[in-house]
């Protein structure tokens, strides 16, 4: 049974350079893998450079997933990392390593990957022939009858999960069943709709479908935007977004901007005060600011959406260069 491979929070360029890695590294490796578009994927690879990079870890995070994290820097939070920029070596290297650390369980379920595997590592055949047969293992003793397995829960794509270009490439109109209406232009990057944003958090309950975006040409779209008023950044849609997502944090999180707030929740500012002092964890930014420990968490979660805030790493060791002597008696000490 093939392993499968999947892909999110990345743009149209980089998912297709992993597409041409991936078919590359897949032949080495003996096409045991399988690539699949979206969360439901055996392991999932996101862009952690990106702005949806941070989000979606934390989404995936938080439905047991393992994540790849596609970085140029290297990144503690995901369980496995592929350098940025993508190459088909490293991939191939990757798919070797993850098809290896396989558990026992799985090795015997698919024990062609793993044979595929170390036929890729350097120096494979010179290992095989200096590595002595081991002996035969006594039979063990039959293990219990496994639990059912309960199926998972069918993954609900919100709003937030399509305000993007590369899933709405064309200006379309959203407006469901006792809904407030939305034009929608991702690639342009604005949307027209209500002035406030709470009214518009129905828009983000429930699962949105491709099918219920309705394509716009320009006549029609000029038409539609004139009655709903200016065009706004659609920033502040996804940041919305975020806000309602209820995703889970952990660790601690910094500000690398002052962010944008809304009159709305007016306790955002003071949650911003705080953050822009240091990273922190969300208890702490709570107890800090006097706010609750919900909004906190809808606040990091939004301004990850926007990538004003990010998950703060752990600070550079100290050099433990010698400094040099300075002056010209330092200079004749140092001698």
């Amino acid at each position: 049974m093939a392993l499968t491979l999947g892909t999110t929070g990345m743009d149209r360029k980089t998912e297709a350079e992993v597409q041409s890695a991936f078919k590359i590294a897949n032949a080495e490796t003996g096409h045991h893998w399988t690539l699949v578009d979206g969360d439901n994927a055996d392991y999932v690879l996101i862009d952690m450079d990106s702005l949806y990079g941070p989000m979606s870890w934390l989404r995936l995070h938080s439905m047991g997933r393992k994540v790849i994290g596609l970085s140029s820097v290297d990144r503690q939070q995901t369980d496995y990392r592929l350098p940025h920029p993508i190459s088909a070596n490293d991939l191939t290297v990757l798919l070797s390593e993850i098809a290896t650390d396989l558990p026992s369980s799985s090795a015997d379920a698919r024990p062609e990957i793993a044979q595929a595997a170390i036929a890729t590592t350097p120096m494979a055949e010179t290992a095989a022939e200096s590595i002595p047969m081991p002996e035969p293992e006594p039979e063990p003793e039959p293990e219990p009858e496994p639990e059912p397995i309960t199926p998972e829960q069918p993954v609900i794509r919100s709003l937030q999960h399509w305000l993007t270009p590369h899933r709405l490439s064309k200006p379309v109109r959203l407006q469901r069943e006792q809904q407030p209406a939305l034009l929608i232009d991702a690639n342009a990057g604005v949307w027209h709709g209500s002035a406030t944003l709470k009214p518009l958090a129905v828009c983000f309950e429930g699962e949105v479908q491709a099918a219920d975006f309705v394509p716009l040409d320009t006549a029609e779209w000029t038409a539609e935007a004139a009655k709903l008023g200016a065009a706004q950044p659609l920033s502040r849609l996804q940041w919305l977004g975020g806000l309602l997502s209820d995703a889970a944090t952990s660790g601690k999180y910094q500000l690398k901007k002052w962010p944008q707030t809304e009159r709305e929740y007016p306790k955002h500012f003071r949650i911003a005060t705080v953050m822009m002092k240091g990273p922190a964890n969300v208890t702490e930014i709570a107890e800090a600011s006097g706010v609750s420990v919900d909004e906190v968490n809808a606040f990091i979660n939004a301004n990850l959406a926007t990538g004003y805030a990010e998950p703060a790493g752990d600070a550079p060791p100290p050099s433990t260069a010698p400094q040099k002597p300075a002056g010209l008696f330092g200079r004749m000490r140092g001698h």
